[in-house]
């Protein structure tokens, strides 16, 4: 029998239980995919605590989960253009992904350069990169400023700018400043006088992506002018401020991994540094992440 890590009710981390559960059956337009690696997303602890129960009520059995990485199992009704045995990533958008098999209902080709690990980190953050810039409506010669550019989505969201010729600068802990300036952004240092430290290299910026959600709305504001072109994807007071949270959904950006694998496997990209822990340690995974100790992209794996 499969095992999946299941949210028992909200709570702590140790509602997070590595247990049997039924093997899931394709459905029409769906294939099985057999888990080789799982992203640990930032929004996974808050659907745990319950702090998201409109949009993801508690139901039986569920799998937390946003994306993976794995090999097509088994194909449901009218579905082309794969087989089994393809190995693939997917953004599972109704969850599912802490479990040793998942059921897709998109997918994209896994390179065989590309690493589980890698594939399994990408569809998360390329989707949530690609729809905020698109949402932004960020062009060519424009700055954007990028808060949290050393994170998941804030490192993808700076090298695709960078590649439209958009200037990026990106507000981060210092120890991350090297890591900015070899992607070719400008790094400042992230917290308060965050606005002045900007200023020292440009007078204002067009648009702002905040990805880390850490306060640092207000100086974003007044560099961008107002709230306009201003959008998070973090900070719960946003709406208090005038700005714009974006949300995932299916009609977001669903290009997204099928234009980032290519550029992941032709070294164009890169991605966050990974720290690989036993799926049946998914709440270990979560503890890290809301203590703020985890300054890497968690990943699972299920074997």
């Amino acid at each position: 029998m499969p095992k999946a890590v299941v949210l028992t009710k909200f709570g702590p981390p140790d509602v997070l239980v590595w247990s049997d559960v039924p093997m899931p059956e394709p459905g029409p337009g769906q294939v099985r995919v057999r888990i080789r690696a799982a992203g640990v997303s930032p929004t996974d602890p808050a659907i745990r605590r319950g702090d998201l129960q409109a949009a993801f009520p508690l139901q039986p059995e569920t799998i937390l989960g946003f994306e993976a990485a794995g090999v097509v199992d088994a194909l449901g009704p009218s579905v082309s253009g794969v087989e089994e045995g393809d190995e693939v990533a997917t953004l599972l958008l109704a969850l599912g992904g802490y479990a040793q098999y998942a059921l897709a209902s998109s997918w994209t080709p896994k390179p065989p350069n590309v690493t589980w690990s890698d594939a399994a980190a990408l569809p998360a953050s390329a989707e949530a990169a690609v729809g905020i810039m698109k949402q932004l409506e960020v062009s060519r010669g424009e700055t954007m400023l990028v808060l949290g550019a050393a994170g998941s989505v804030g490192m993808v969201a700076t090298q695709l700018a960078i590649a439209k010729g958009v200037k990026v600068i990106g507000a981060v802990a210092p120890r991350s400043h090297d890591l900015l300036r070899d992607l070719g952004a400008v790094p400042v240092s992230h917290g308060p006088g965050l606005a002045d430290r900007v200023r020292d290299f440009v007078p204002s910026v067009d648009a702002v992506l905040d990805a880390a959600g850490k306060g640092g709305l207000p100086d974003a504001i007044a560099l961008a002018g107002g709230p306009a072109r201003v959008m998070t994807l973090a900070d719960e007071h946003a709406a208090d401020l005038g700005v714009a949270f974006s949300v995932g959904t299916p009609d977001r950006a669903p290009e997204a991994l099928d234009e980032t694998m290519p550029l992941l496997a032709a070294g164009a990209l890169r991605l966050r540094r990974q720290r690989q822990l036993p799926m049946e340690h998914a709440g270990e995974a979560h503890r890290l992440l809301e203590s703020g100790d985890a300054h890497e992209k968690l990943i699972l794996d299920p074997r």
